[in-house]
């Protein structure tokens, strides 16, 4: 039996892990999320209606599922708060008893948000396009040893002190480097207590829940947040997340390093699509790209770009991400093209290659385009394989054959159960 199982994404994120996490839940009994922050949302159309959810697990709609934030995970107290009444508005159950959070975890603070933004306007017309989030400078002050466990709001003295003297801190960069406004005590006491304090219920020891979790035998899911492309150390640096998204380190940010994942899902989209800045070597642009992003749903408060299915990037996602297996999400938004583009190669200075060059040298990358026949008809109610067109069938074997591993399911439509699975 396969104990642990990861859900991650192949490209640049917005893939449709969500619906992937909320469509398997029911197999599994616990769901962990291993990393990253409130920078990217999971988009699920369920019987409770449709959730972005930006910190929560996707198996909060499941019942029996315990639902894990991990040590590996930014949390941000203001947002997930507001993300669980939200669901509980929708008579969607957060309890203690299927949510919880690693002790261990790290909280955003205000000031992370603030200097997000403040460093994206200072940079001007070089910005990287955050979220602003905040989520650069809490994995910063991470990893400079200057973020406050969760698990220390249950010692408020120590807590206290401790805020001080990161306020100190901070307030020397908030003033000092951007001329802004300093931090107060009295502002992050009210924080505190208004988004800090109502999770103290959900704060507790998850390794060794986790870790008694596989001694029996229970099953695990771990939820990644964004694509391989993404990713700090295999991404296309630096237009990256501050985290690791890739499965292998799905174990330590879940807190039991000493797991093995038996199985990776990966997700991948029918086509390209791609939220902030930095190299896109298979976008579309003008009419082409309107046309797709309207077809496809493609809106958000960031410009979302997109183009046709990148297999190169494709295939080093899976590489990366040691895939076993894929999902394939949106095919359904093909079935109006009488041609279907594939970017089957890079030029790099007038030479051809499948590989996925240095990241620097991606902006010197042009589209190899090779284009298959159309379907031209309606798949959404399709829910087996052999009644899929033959050109849709020919389409996904296109792209199992470049990436080297078993597309195992279909997505056809939003909805839970809009899927084909093979095999």
């Amino acid at each position: 039996m396969d104990t642990c199982t990861a859900i991650v994404g192949i490209n640049w994120g917005d893939e449709g892990k969500g619906r992937m996490v909320d469509l398997l839940t029911e197999n599994f009994d616990i769901v962990v999320r291993y990393q990253g922050g409130g920078n990217a949302g999971h988009t699920i159309l369920n019987q409770y209606g449709e959730f972005l959810l930006h910190l929560l697990p996707s198996g909060v709609f499941c019942k029996d599922v315990v639902n894990v934030l991990g040590n590996g995970v930014a949390l941000d107290p203001e947002n997930l708060m507001h993300e669980i009444n939200a669901l509980r508005e929708k008579n969607v159950e957060i309890t203690p008893d299927n949510v919880m959070i690693s002790e261990r975890a790290s909280l955003l603070m205000p000031w992370h948000r603030r200097l997000d933004a403040l460093e994206e306007a200072r940079l001007k017309d070089k910005k990287m396009d955050t979220t602003r989030k905040g989520i650069a400078p809490f994995y910063s002050d991470k990893y400079q040893k200057k973020t406050v466990l969760a698990g220390e709001l249950f010692y408020p003295d120590l807590l206290r002190q401790h805020l001080n003297d990161l306020r100190e801190w901070k307030n020397l960069i908030l003033t000092g480097v951007y001329g802004d406004a300093p931090e107060s005590e009295e502002e992050i006491e009210t924080w505190v207590k208004t988004y800090c304090e109502p999770l103290k219920p959900f704060i507790r020891d998850t390794g060794e829940y986790l870790s008694e979790a596989l001694r029996s035998n229970k099953r695990i899911l771990l939820e990644g947040q964004l694509g391989a492309l993404r990713d700090l150390d295999y991404g296309i640096y630096p237009y990256t997340t501050s985290s690791n998204v890739l499965a292998c380190y799905g174990p330590l940010g879940a807190g039991m390093p000493h797991a093995k994942v038996d199985r990776i899902i990966g997700v991948v989209k029918a086509y390209s699509s791609c939220v902030g800045a930095g190299p896109f070597v298979c976008e579309f642009f003008g009419e082409e790209a309107d046309n797709l992003r309207k077809i496809g749903g493609e809106h958000g408060t960031r410009l979302h770009r997109v183009g046709p299915i990148d297999l190169v990037a494709t295939r080093y996602g899976v590489k990366v991400q040691n895939a076993t297996e894929i999902a394939l999400t949106k095919l359904d938004v093909l079935s109006s093209l009488d041609e279907i583009p594939l970017c089957v190669r890079y030029r790099l200075d007038g030479v051809e290659t499948d590989q996925m060059p240095f990241p620097s040298l991606l902006d010197r990358c042009e589209p190899v385009i090779e284009t298959m026949k159309g379907w031209k008809c309606d798949i959404s109610r399709v829910r087996n394989w052999w009644d899929l067109p033959e050109e849709a069938q020919a389409y996904v074997k296109r792209i199992e054959k470049a990436i080297g591993v078993v597309i195992r399911w279909i997505s056809v439509g939003p909805e839970r159960h809009s899927i084909i699975i093979r095999g």
